[in-house]
């Protein structure tokens, strides 16, 4: 089995799935193949030899991770270690420089076409892509929205949901993260805490199975980021996400993950059950970050 290199034909706007070298194995069909984890489950997102480029800049050097069902991750690491970039590359914000990803047990980034796999179309991206929300640090919430409105667009415009569907189901949602008094306020009437969210509940909507929390407590003063974290944990325990988050809330990532990640130039350097990374890390740059990160507290 082979991989097609040939994306000349992409347009710019679907550069997500242009890549230089798609695959750097000999035979792309083995990486499709379930690997450790629950016997015959294949992981809920795996990156094969992912990796990402900015110029000469490596910011994901060849990476290999995969995320069981249901797992909640916590991503850290000094910045520019590529964490953030991870979760770009997944939801396809940025394009990858070679490797690939699958989501729910299939290629994302490709499709199989002829016995092959080729960079993926459009519309086997959007298909793929649906199973993963994202909450940013900066909310991206439309100005001129009220929260109701925020959290219902995407679901009728891209799932095709009436209108009474799609609120009914945005209510449910707000009403999940503690704002149902606020379905009729703007952006501009609502604490950050509360913009955060409403940007949670619009990624509910779209009944993702992946959630991705790029740094969302950052931007908010302590008090707010309770109001956050305390959502997230709500998610966590009773609800059935995979769930990945990059943070810098130690105490948050030793409490609720079930693994943590420490990135450092593009790499895992080190990774393990919460417990186990924060009280004996074995690394000598892991332990050096937490040292850091203790004494800036």
């Amino acid at each position: 089995m082979t991989v097609k290199t040939d994306v000349d034909a992409l347009t710019p706007s679907h550069s997500a799935f242009a890549v230089e070298n798609p695959m750097k194995r000999d035979d792309p069909a083995s990486v499709l193949e379930p690997q450790a984890g629950v016997p015959g489950e294949a992981p809920m997102v795996r990156f094969v030899g992912v990796t990402k480029r900015y110029g000469a800049l490596t910011v994901l050097d060849e990476l290999d991770l995969d995320i069981g069902r249901n797992e909640k991750v916590a991503i850290i690491g000094p910045s520019g270690s590529g964490k953030s970039t991870l979760l770009r590359v997944l939801m396809t914000l940025d394009p990858l420089t070679g490797g690939m990803i699958e989501v729910d047990g299939e290629p994302l980034t490709h499709m199989r076409k002829n016995d092959e796999l080729v960079p993926a179309s459009p519309k086997h991206l959007r298909r793929v892509r649906s199973k993963i929300g994202m909450v940013f640090q900066s909310f991206n919430l439309f100005p001129h929205m009220t929260a109701l409105a925020n959290t219902i667009e995407a679901p009728m415009q891209v799932l095709g949901l009436s209108r009474k569907e799609a609120t009914e189901r945005a209510r449910d949602l707000l009403s999940l993260v503690g704002l149902e008094d606020k379905c009729n306020h703007y952006p501009s009437q609502l604490s950050g805490g509360q913009q955060q969210r409403v940007a949670i509940a619009r990624a509910l909507a779209m009944r993702p199975k992946v959630m991705l929390f790029d740094e969302v407590t950052s931007a908010l003063d302590p008090e707010l980021c309770g109001e956050v974290l305390n959502v997230i944990r709500r998610l966590g325990s009773e609800h059935n996400l995979t769930m990945l988050m990059v943070t810098h809330q130690m105490g948050f990532a030793r409490e609720f993950a079930d693994r943590v990640c420490f990135f450092s130039q593009g790499k895992i350097i080190e990774q393990g059950p919460p417990q186990q990374f924060f009280s004996a890390p074995q690394h000598e740059r892991t332990q050096q970050f937490l040292r850091a990160v203790k004494e800036a507290v």
